[in-house]
């Protein structure tokens, strides 16, 4: 009697606890359980890729100022540490060397990587993180010297989108470009991946009985990485033939697109959410969204269109996401109308604004196509002070300034995404029979009614409508009587 007493009051207290929207439910679950650190069984035998899968810890952040004002150098370096928090690390330390160019061996000179060891000995850090992309040989000389974990910017940001990947195709993007980038870095750890011994039985090697019959287990490795590349390719043109029949059934349907696109941390999210009521995760931290989400919605006048929430964009964005999400980011290409979310709380938001426009550039180029009409949208305004949004407004003279978070602008957005979306361009003047009221319903559903009344005949109709529907609506004259 008493245990039925119990588990009534318990689900009682479960009814009466507040209905959380899916993303609220994705943000509680993200941040239910973490794995505790430094409590991983230390292999004795371990591959590149396993290693360098292993959990960040604490974190000595390296740069090299080449170009560009101290500032922007500084700049980078903050985002670097955001990045690096966003991984789940805890920073330590930033260094930043002025060069003209990146040392070939070693990334920064010989006595920054002096300096750099003695600041790694002095602070306790496991991880060197550097602002740039390294090559194997770097990687290696690093290594050696600081006797350290280092790793660069790429796999960095490899690794939070592998933490944040929640879908399939999410998921299977995110280990393609994981392994495109770790297969020219793979090398043995330790002596069971040694080269097998060759050569005469007197030359070092090892001699008579030493001598391996066939592959190293590090050809071994590059092999099966190899082959699990060309397996998630077939999977992710698979998925993406999915992706296309949807993006064409919109198509074929007429519904204007809209993509949501920008830097990421921008507000995407949130602003999809304040447009659209979406109840996405929304969360203060990069990369929070990886999968396209798509929601509907409709102008003040009925038109009915789409809004896409798409990947953020970061400075030197990988081009192994870039290719691994092309089926994602030809969301952006495919829109009609692209919806740039800038952050106008940052103190330099126009280097985003480049960065993303760089990355556009790239799926411009690739697709070979012209990209959809920009309309920039600067968010967060209830962040930003009066002096950042003056030169903001002067800056980006044809913005759209909201709030997702107060909902302050967003009616003002609504309006400019009405006004630039495609509109039919062919204008008919029709009388429809009733017995065809699946065409005024069509003509409701994807064109622009200008005037409407009912005769004894039909529906007369005055409406903007596409070319495939003013050929269909052209068996119909005016008076009624089919042509």
């Amino acid at each position: 009697m008493t245990e039925d007493f119990t588990q009534r009051q318990a689900t009682d207290e479960l009814t009466d606890l507040p209905e959380l929207s899916p993303g609220e439910l994705e943000l509680s679950d993200r941040a239910a359980l973490r794995r505790v650190a430094g409590l991983s069984t230390e292999l004795a035998d371990i591959t590149e890729v396993e290693y360098r899968q292993l959990r960040l810890e604490q974190v000595v952040l390296v740069g090299v100022w080449t170009e560009g004002t101290a500032q922007q150098s500084e700049a980078s370096i903050t985002e670097l540490a955001r990045l690096a928090e966003t991984a789940g690390s805890q920073v330590l330390e930033g260094l930043v060397q002025r060069r003209d160019r990146p040392d070939p061996a070693t990334y920064v000179g010989r006595g920054k990587v002096e300096e750099l060891a003695g600041v790694v000995a002095a602070t306790g850090a496991d991880t060197v993180i550097c602002d740039g992309e390294l090559s194997p040989s770097q990687l290696r000389q690093l290594e050696s010297r600081l006797k350290v974990k280092v790793i660069d910017r790429t796999a960095l940001i490899l690794d939070i989108f592998a933490q944040h990947a929640r879908s399939r195709e999410g998921k299977a993007q995110v280990e393609l470009a994981q392994l495109q980038y770790f297969l020219p870095r793979l090398r043995g750890w330790g002596e069971a991946l040694s080269r097998q011994a060759g050569g005469r039985a007197g030359g070092g090697n090892g001699g008579v009985g030493l001598r391996g019959p066939g592959e190293t287990k590090l050809e071994t490795d590059r092999r099966r990485i190899r082959a699990r590349i060309s397996k998630l390719r077939r999977e992710i043109a698979g998925m993406e033939v999915v992706r296309d029949t949807k993006r064409g059934r919109r198509l074929a349907n007429r519904v204007p697109s809209v993509a949501i696109a920008g830097y990421t941390n921008a507000g995407k999210s949130s602003l999809l959410n304040a447009l659209t009521g979406a109840g996405v995760l929304v969360e203060d931290a990069l990369f929070a969204t990886l999968d396209a989400t798509t929601r509907r919605s409709t102008t003040a006048d009925g038109r009915t269109y789409t809004l896409t929430d798409t990947v953020g964009f970061v400075r030197h964005l990988p081009h192994q996401l870039v290719e691994a999400f092309r089926s994602t980011l030809d969301e952006v290409a495919d829109a009609d109308l692209l919806v740039h979310v800038v952050d106008g709380s940052e103190p330099n938001p126009e280097w985003q604004v480049d960065a993303v426009h760089e990355v556009l550039g790239e799926i411009q180029q690739r697709r070979g196509t012209a990209l959809p009409p920009e309309l920039v949208v600067v968010n967060k305004i209830d962040a930003a002070n009066d002096v950042a949004l003056a030169r903001l407004r002067h800056l980006l003279p044809n913005a759209v300034f909201v709030s997702a978070q107060t909902g302050a602008g967003i009616p003002a957005l609504r309006e400019r995404i009405a006004e630039d979306l495609p509109r039919p361009d062919r204008e008919v003047e029709v009388l429809v029979p009733y017995a065809r009221g699946e065409l005024v319903a069509r003509v409701h559903r994807e064109g622009e009614v200008l005037t409407e009344r009912h005769t004894a005949e039909g529906t007369a109709l005055r409406a903007r409508v596409k070319p495939d529907l003013a050929g269909v609506l052209a068996g119909f004259s005016v008076d009624g009587t089919p042509d």
